[in-house]
């Protein structure tokens, strides 16, 4: 019989392993992640866990996008909704142009003729991501709007993730260039 070490049983939380000590000073990932019309509340539980995990700024729900309380947002997000700052908006042109009026770059995550390898894009904090709809992606409208259009290499046969797993990807390298770019 195969078991492993006595020493990787125990299931630690990150925050109390020496791994997290340098993450320490970061308060805030300065990230503001909109989400334009998507249906499923179990993304978006999704989202909220995730934006949780990075200490994302705010989650703003756009347009249909369901919002807490909502018992299948919760089954997923399992109490990040609690946590995470987020808020509603029917208007997301508008919310989108009072964030860069407040000097957010605003970055579309699509694939598109001019879109950027997420690897190779060095965002200029702080960011606002939008992501849309999972069929249909953004609004053409919204999608107008961004500086940057930015697209996750996609190797295999498909063309897309699933809209909540963009996000982890996404997040996560921002959380890695904030990271590398302010030495924390």
């Amino acid at each position: 019989m195969c078991s492993a070490p006595e020493e990787t049983r125990e299931r630690l939380p990150f925050r109390v392993t020496n791994a997290a000590t340098a993450y320490s000073e970061l308060s805030e990932l300065p990230v503001v992640v909109l989400l334009e019309n998507v249906r499923s509340l179990y993304n978006v539980g999704a989202f909220f866990r995730t934006a949780d995990a990075v200490r994302l700024r705010r989650l703003i729900l756009g347009g249909i996008t369901g919002h807490p309380p909502q018992r299948m947002i919760s089954k997923t997000a399992l109490g990040a909704e609690e946590t995470v700052r987020w808020e509603h908006t029917w208007n997301a042109r508008e919310t989108v142009c009072s964030l860069r009026d407040a000097g957010y770059e605003i970055a579309a995550i699509e694939t598109s003729v001019h879109a950027v390898d997420l690897f190779e894009w060095q965002p200029r904090f702080p960011v606002c991501i939008l992501f849309g709809h999972e069929a249909d992606g953004l609004t053409p409208e919204t999608a107008a709007l961004a500086d940057t259009h930015v697209r996750i290499p996609m190797l295999g046969r498909k063309h897309s993730l699933n809209v909540a797993t963009a996000g982890g990807v996404v997040l996560y390298e921002l959380l890695r260039k904030y990271k590398a770019l302010t030495r924390i």
